[in-house]
């Protein structure tokens, strides 16, 4: 018995012992913002000070394509986890065309965290129009996916006279049953371990991560997984990211309402574009937009995931200027 005890100790030693080696090699300390604007802020990246005198953030975006007078620009909003770089291929294939303004939201990409910790989509919205209002932007197109779908609607709801179209891209909005969650997710709402993940982040965790949005696992490059994971890494980016992901969902409101009821309320008119492979955001949420919107069209990509605009961008941007010409 004594043997057998023995056995074991030695055993759990080995165990924890490896457990640390691993916690040592994958441990990644925060990356200053100054380390990251050196290599992702190079023109046309700009900052801009957005909120109240309690609360100030400094938001990186991006103003860029064909900029006239009269031009309409289109804004696009980025997804959980992401950055506007995940809008590349679109303003490589509509910049000739059409003004194109993209953001990080607060608690992604260079934009960071913010003191409070609060991530709303009504926060999102706020931030969006404020970012707008001070770009003397009156008027636009807008695009989101995941989260920025969300953001999308939601401005949708509370600034309905300053966007002409919309674009949801396997968007947020109605309460949803996943058949498969990215595992950097997973992680995030665990309890304790969720701790860790604000110092340990192996980029192993971001490649299965992305892997598990996209459909042809080849486009999930070295490059790319280094691009999200550096982002992820960014200085209150982790902390960020557990805290959104663990935030309660807000109560109903006055009319005892959730925000998702007042989808059916929208009339801009608005093109739903969904990856059919998507497992985060499936295809049952596209055809109920397409069901409750009034004024909308629905495109589904056979090939592709959650990320379409991101997967196969040179299709899905063809089909958002053909929407955004169309009178």
């Amino acid at each position: 018995m004594k043997k057998i005890l023995k056995w074991i100790g030695y055993l759990l030693l080995v165990v924890f012992g490896l457990i640390g080696l691993w916690l040592i090699a994958n441990y990644k300390a925060d990356i200053p913002l100054e380390t990251m604007k050196s290599k992702y802020a190079m023109p046309p990246s700009q900052f801009i000070e957005i909120g109240d005198s309690i609360e100030k953030i400094n938001v990186h975006y991006r103003d860029e394509g064909t900029v006239t007078a009269d031009s309409i620009p289109l804004v696009l909003i980025h997804g959980t986890g992401s950055s506007l770089f995940t809008w590349d291929g679109w303003v490589n294939e509509l910049g000739k065309d059409f003004r194109i303004i993209r953001l990080d939201l607060p608690a992604y990409g260079l934009t960071g965290s913010n003191k409070s910790n609060e991530y709303s989509m009504e926060y999102y919205a706020k931030t969006v129009y404020e970012l707008l209002q001070k770009l003397n932007v009156k008027t636009c197109y807008m695009a989101g996916n995941s989260l920025g779908g969300g953001v999308v609607i939601k401005f949708a709801l509370m600034y309905p006279a300053s966007v002409k179209k919309l674009i949801l891209i396997d968007a947020a909005g109605y309460p949803i049953k996943s058949k498969s969650v990215p595992i950097g997710f997973r992680v995030a709402r665990m309890p304790i371990i969720k701790n860790l993940f604000t110092a340990i982040t192996p980029k192993s965790l971001v490649e299965s991560s992305l892997k598990n949005v996209y459909v042809d696992d080849s486009k999930v490059t070295p490059a790319l997984v280094n691009q999200y994971w550096e982002m992820a890494c960014r200085e209150g980016n982790r902390q960020a990211f557990v805290a959104r992901m663990n935030q309660t969902n807000p109560a109903k409101d006055a009319a005892g309402k959730e925000s998702w009821e007042y989808i059916k309320t929208i009339s801009t008119p608005t093109l739903i574009l969904w990856g059919k492979q998507d497992l985060l955001i499936t295809l049952e949420s596209a055809e109920r937009l397409h069901q409750d919107l009034a004024n909308d069209t629905l495109i589904v990509y056979p090939n592709a995931g959650h990320v379409p605009m991101e997967e196969i961008p040179v299709e899905t941007a063809r089909d958002a200027a053909y929407f955004l010409r169309k009178k």
